[in-house]
């Protein structure tokens, strides 16, 4: 699936959509960085709940297509004017990392279960 019909799948919002609308291979739900450093995937979203610049620079690091940001947190303009230099779709939940981790596993693994 994209990351648009992820977001859209989600019932999620968009916030930064100047991004390659590229297919999302997995995921990985951590709000600790240096815990996404060491063990998210590239191709894949970063589901989290840590919304500031770093999670950018840490998407950027290990090339994350999409940042989730779970329970509706408020975005800060750093944030998403870095999103969009380094071409990182944010994505704003109101639903908690636990409930958004399940159903993206769903979306992308279903048939694999």
């Amino acid at each position: 699936m994209t990351i648009t019909e992820i977001a859209a799948a989600l019932g999620a919002e968009v916030v930064q959509d100047e991004f390659e609308d590229v297919e999302i291979t997995g995921a990985y739900t951590s709000d600790l960085l240096s815990d996404v450093i060491a063990n998210a995937k590239e191709g894949g979203a970063l589901v989290t709940i840590q919304a500031h610049k770093n999670t950018v620079a840490v998407a950027t690091l290990v090339n994350v297509s999409a940042i989730i940001i779970c329970n509706a947190r408020p975005l800060p303009d750093d944030m998403l004017s870095a999103a969009k230099d380094e071409g990182i779709a944010v994505i704003r939940s109101r639903e908690n990392q636990f409930t958004i981790s399940g159903k993206l596993f769903a979306l992308l693994f279903a048939e694999d279960v």
